[in-house]
């Protein structure tokens, strides 16, 4: 079953990109989406709107006012999306523990929607070239922990993300004009936990890096055999899913599987146009390959809001996560405030601060765990992010910016042997993604 599906959404893939290949060049203009369910990206007028578009991480939402920026093409009954981005970086950081490297984080994500009885139909894959374009099986972040590389903890370094980020098939059921039934089912996936996964906010978009916190607030956003059903009402939505629980292993290219033995359940509010607020909940059967006996609770809450003015937009998000292991009983917090401004059309500027808890894993570098090894408190640190960058016309229809950002890091004394006394990042590099919404009908 699973090899069937991967066929018909390598095949729904390679027709958006052959269709993107085809038509270049086409003239594109706005167009007035409101015949095709779902689709105005200019502004959704209801959360249902919103919904519908399914133009983020799993079933995850921004708010109403979020515009995302992709190449769409009618042919037939399908309407043909295709979005992403790429980022090429250059890090240094300095310290005992800094690293430098030049290296590429990425996604792509083709999707195919027509309506199919009494609903619509959604295919949806996203890849991820980094397996290829992030060498050593990991990019240096200082203070950053989570999985494994040849076997050892990843210490002061992020992981890249799989070739398959996803493969789901979504249906929705308008059954009234305030009420949305949904569905969700990925060899792939996301399950209904946190907020849209850091490479799809609108409020990280010009950020390459991940967040120190991630492996407390979407993690989850790379899981297998994700089973979602949602109920919409209004402005707000309930939903609970299904999977399994352990994260992706270090290699790369393959797909997981493994019998569904975790679970979570979100509730998600969009009380005007430009909020969205969520609470999720999960519980995580043996997420880490090192700590095979250890499960985790994860909670997760945030608030995101978004503005749109003439010729840029604002969105902020706020975000808590929190770990507590079983049976151990250690908790674990990871706070963060992120926001972008997009100004004069073709600037963004940006900030990020984090508050997040590290493990004594952190003292490990890139050592192996030794045997009988716990892994418990070692103390909280700081990351300040900003950053700048400035669209310039390189290629036709693609959006290409040259930017670079600055973090600097705040410890306890404890790690300044380790660490030095003032470990600084500093990275510049060269993003691509699509310039506008655009469409072309082709019969």
């Amino acid at each position: 079953m699973s090899h069937f599906v991967l066929f018909r959404f390598l095949r729904i893939w390679s027709i958006s990109l052959l269709l993107t290949a085809l038509f270049p060049r086409a003239s594109y203009a706005q167009h007035d989406m409101s015949e095709h369910q779902g689709h105005n990206q200019e502004q959704s007028s209801t959360f249902i709107d919103s919904t519908l578009q399914h133009d983020s991480s799993g079933t995850s939402a921004q708010p109403n006012s979020a515009q995302v920026t992709m190449f769409m093409i009618m042919k037939g009954n399908w309407m043909l999306m295709f979005h992403g981005e790429a980022f090429l970086n250059a890090i240094q950081q300095n310290g005992p523990r800094g690293g430098d490297k030049v290296f590429s984080t990425n996604w792509f994500m083709p999707m195919a929607q027509r309506q199919v009885g009494p609903g619509q139909l959604t295919l949806r894959t996203m890849i991820s070239l980094e397996p290829a374009t992030v060498t050593g099986r990991f990019y240096p972040e200082l203070f950053q922990q989570g999985e494994t590389a040849f076997g050892r903890p990843i210490n002061d370094g992020q992981h890249p993300h799989d070739f398959f980020m996803e493969l789901a098939a979504l249906y929705d059921i308008k059954m009234g004009e305030h009420t949305l039934l949904s569905f969700y089912a990925a060899p792939v996936g996301d399950p209904a936990m946190g907020p849209p996964a850091y490479p799809h906010r609108i409020s990280a978009s010009e950020n390459p890096l991940a967040p120190l916190g991630h492996h407390m607030q979407d993690s989850t956003h790379i899981a297998s055999d994700v089973v979602t059903a949602g109920f919409t009402y209004k402005f707000a939505r309930i939903e609970a899913s299904g999977f399994h629980g352990r994260e992706p292993d270090e290699f790369r290219w393959n797909i997981d599987s493994g019998k569904i033995d975790s679970w979570s359940t979100r509730l998600t509010i969009q009380p005007g146009q430009n909020w969205s607020a969520q609470y999720s909940f999960a519980q995580l059967t043996s997420p880490e390959s090192l700590h095979p006996g250890e499960d985790i609770q994860r909670m997760t809450a945030s608030i995101m809001y978004n503005r749109n003015f003439a010729h840029g937009s604002w969105a902020t998000m706020l975000l808590w996560g929190h770990n507590h292991t079983l049976p151990e009983g250690e908790n674990f917090n990871g706070y963060l405030a992120e926001s972008t401004l997009r100004f004069a059309t073709n600037n963004h500027v940006w900030g990020a601060i984090e508050n997040t808890d590290r493990t004594t894993e952190l003292l490990l570098g890139h050592n192996l765990e030794p045997p009988g090894f716990r892994e418990t408190f070692l103390a909280r640190v700081q990351a300040y992010t900003f950053g700048y960058d400035r669209d310039i016309k390189l290629l036709p229809h693609l959006s290409t910016a040259i930017g670079g950002q600055l973090t600097l890091y705040g410890k306890p004394e404890s790690l300044t042997l380790i660490y030095g006394e003032h470990p600084t990042g500093v990275i510049v590099f060269l993003r691509i993604r699509p310039a506008q919404t655009q469409i072309h009908s082709h019969h």
